[in-house]
């Protein structure tokens, strides 16, 4: 089944399109990478998918279609976005940002806040460690971390990841894309928007290339990372030993 597909969707602001005639699909239980350069309507394209921008076209989550489904009713099914800037309230602490990722489903009685967090310390130590510590004293890693659990928080069943590598160290990507994968073993489905090309097909089942707001070229992100044009332009190519 899948958990996302889209289909002729297209995308604009003003009378300026940006995306046309998209077609995407995240089956369940997979990581889908959706790569290619800035301005090509990537973040664009994942605005769309949770409502915050308007489009045309088809989308369905989970075989029901969002046309008329609110942001707000979006998140409360378990479609999250964890944004290319983060978003962290920085006078607040660890504890709070977690907590109103659990907003939500506060709302609607359920209330397991405590065992939901120690899930999402199970994932992220550093952030039991730095719990009562404001957002704005992290490190860019740690940041990530506190995005990506703060969404967690909701329990959500498709995550849209926007560029979770950008500013981070070798290591520090490494560690969140080990973390993404073990989200995938737990059950999420993922569509993850991501410049460090290599990265994001090492982790991925299936992926797209988006090039001037158009899909150019898809497949097993195992064989994508095989093609010549995505090794030219997107991974470089490794030179012989």
């Amino acid at each position: 089944m899948n958990a996302l597909e889209a289909r002729n969707l297209t995308v604009g602001y003003g009378k300026a399109v940006v995306l046309r005639d998209i077609g995407i699909e995240v089956k369940e239980g997979s990581i889908v990478s959706l790569v290619g350069p800035n301005g090509a309507g990537k973040t664009t394209l994942l605005l769309a998918l949770t409502g915050l921008l308007p489009s045309t076209g088809a989308i369905s989550y989970f075989g029901e279609p969002l046309a008329t489904v609110s942001v707000e009713d979006r998140v409360a099914r378990g479609l999250c976005l964890v944004p290319e800037r983060r978003e962290l309230f920085g006078d607040m602490s660890v504890a709070d940002n977690l907590e109103l990722g659990n907003f939500s489903r506060w709302v609607r009685g359920e209330r397991d806040t405590k065992k939901t967090m120690a899930e999402v310390f199970d994932r992220f130590p550093r952030l039991r460690e730095r719990l009562d510590k404001h957002a704005s004293t992290l490190s860019g890693g740690e940041r990530q971390m506190l995005a990506l659990g703060r969404a967690l928080m909701a329990r959500p069943r498709l995550l849209l990841l926007d560029e979770p590598s950008l500013g981070l160290a070798p290591l520090i990507v490494r560690e969140i894309f080990r973390i993404i994968s073990h989200l995938r073993d737990g059950g999420v489905s993922l569509l993850v928007v991501e410049q460090n090309a290599r990265a994001a097909l090492e982790v991925s089942d299936y992926a797209y290339v988006l090039e001037n707001g158009s899909i150019s070229l898809q497949g097993p992100a195992k064989e994508l990372a095989g093609n010549p044009k995505v090794i030219d332009t997107y991974l470089g190519r490794r030179k012989a030993n």
